[in-house]
C-alpha cells in the first residue's frame, strides 16, 4: 500500500512541476495533474529504461522524478496538440 501512495505521491509532483514548465495554460485540478504525472511517470519510466538502461530500484529516487516530469512533459504536448486539432 505504501508503494501505490509513493506513486501517487511521485506522480502528482511530478505533474505540477510538468505544468508549471510547460508554457501555456492547461486546464484540469489536482486529479488530472496527479493523473498526468502517473503516466508521465509511467510513460518516462518505460522510455528511460529502453533507452538509457535506466534501473529504479528505490521507490523515490531523483532519477524516478527526473523521468517523470520528462514524460509527463511529454503527455502534456501530446494533449495539448490532441486539444488543438479538436478545437
Amino acid at each position: 500500500m505504501g508503494t501505490i501512495i509513493a506513486y501517487i505521491v511521485i506522480g502528482l509532483i511530478g505533474g505540477a512541476i510538468a505544468k508549471a514548465i510547460m508554457p501555456g495554460t492547461q486546464g484540469g485540478g489536482w486529479l488530472a495533474t496527479m493523473a498526468l504525472g502517473i503516466v508521465g511517470a509511467l510513460l518516462g519510466g518505460f522510455l528511460g529504461g529502453l533507452l538509457f538502461n535506466v534501473n529504479y530500484s528505490e521507490i523515490f529516487s531523483f532519477q524516478g522524478l527526473i523521468t517523470s516530469i520528462v514524460g509527463a512533459l511529454i503527455v502534456l504536448a501530446i494533449w495539448g496538440f490532441v486539444a488543438k486539432r479538436r478545437a
